[in-house]
């Protein structure tokens, strides 16, 4: 998942994350079952009771769904031994939408850097969400693609392949795209054993001390505000997750940094830039959108203002990407450069210290 895994992968009732928060941009969330339990319902595990309405999906499935948090009962995560009683409502919510839910082509300009038979790559702009969810049912990547593939005369079922991984809707940057259920499986392995080459630039509050570092901590949900990623250094809650950095540009009170992914969870770069005191510049869920670090000036309080106005949404972006072809076995490797916001937010930066 997954930020980015900030990145992740769809399977049938199964999504790795921790959260079944529908509003979390990172994961469009779509509701497969909406049951209300008869009142004549005797006390039943909800994996035995779901399984009578998915039949086509194993037991080991169900369960998994339960433990990742994405069977609702009445509007709270349940695990797979909970007993259903009359009258409760049970949602089951998965990462792809379901097969009478089809993608709405829409003619939607989007940085196309590289397209074959197998796949593309684009490159995206901040402010777009990837994938159709709650919230955000039109006007995706998934939509723009829809209609660049049906101009172009080609059929990609986006409804269960395509996305082999996903960034946050204001991160821009490189994404691959899978045209057939090979590329999809083939990527997705490389995705999953880390072979991937990504690497992402953030902008974080502060003066990061060392050139070099790395960042070790389970990345879990906030155990207060759910709508943030927490790190819990000691493992009690969360999946393993491990960043590289290294820093690129210093600006007194932010810091220009390069990240490597050892693993992929979502919101991962900020949660982990947060958990060490350096948020995310301008991240608004994160409370990055205030002056963290500097003067207390009106001056340099204006000078943020600004700042904040040509960088408008947090700052992070997939610069690079490469992996392998999974039809030609070459390697395909993608750069993309600073988006103009970031770029602008570093042009004041540096003429503000040199004044």
């Amino acid at each position: 998942m997954t930020e980015d895994n900030e990145d992740f992968l769809d399977e049938e009732f199964l999504d790795t994350n921790n959260s079944v928060d529908i509003d979390d941009e990172n994961k469009g969330l779509y509701e497969h079952l909406n049951i209300t339990v008869d009142g004549n319902q005797e006390p039943l595990r909800i994996d035995k009771f779901l399984f009578n309405f998915r039949q086509n999906s194993s037991r080991n499935k169900i369960s998994q769904t339960c433990r990742a948090g994405n069977v609702v009962v009445n509007g709270n995560p349940v695990k797979q031994n909970y007993r259903v009683k009359p009258g409760d409502q049970i949602s089951v919510l998965l990462t792809h939408p379901p097969r009478e839910n089809f993608i709405v082509p829409q003619d939607i300009p989007i940085n196309i850097v590289y397209e074959d038979d197998d796949l593309v790559v684009v490159d995206k702009e901040p402010g777009m969400v990837v994938h159709p969810g709650f919230g955000n049912w039109d006007k995706t990547l998934v939509n723009a693609l829809a209609f660049h593939f049906q101009k172009n005369g080609q059929k990609s079922d986006l409804d269960r392949v395509g996305l082999v991984h996903r960034i946050d809707k204001d991160t821009s940057g490189l994404l691959v795209i899978a045209k057939n259920e090979y590329a999809l499986s083939f990527l997705a392995k490389q995705f999953f054993d880390r072979k991937t080459k990504r690497l992402y630039w953030a902008f974080v509050w502060g003066n990061v001390k060392d050139d070099e570092g790395t960042i070790t901590g389970h990345i879990g949900r906030h155990p207060k505000n759910r709508m943030q990623m927490y790190t819990y250094v000691d493992g009690s809650q969360g999946k393993h997750a491990v960043t590289h950095y290294k820093v690129l540009e210093r600006f007194k009170y932010m810091t220009w940094v390069e990240c490597k992914l050892e693993t992929g969870r979502t919101h991962q770069i900020r949660a982990h830039f947060k958990h060490i005191g350096h948020t995310l510049f301008n991240d608004e869920r994160y409370e990055g959108n205030i002056a963290l670090r500097g003067v207390n000036l009106p001056k340099y309080k204006h000078f943020i203002k600004n700042v904040f106005d040509v960088l408008p949404r947090h700052a992070l972006h997939a610069h690079t990407l490469g992996f392998i072809h999974p039809t030609s076995k070459t390697e395909l490797y993608f750069e993309s450069p600073m988006p103009q916001d970031m770029a602008d937010a570093v042009k004041k930066w540096r003429n503000y210290l040199e004044n």
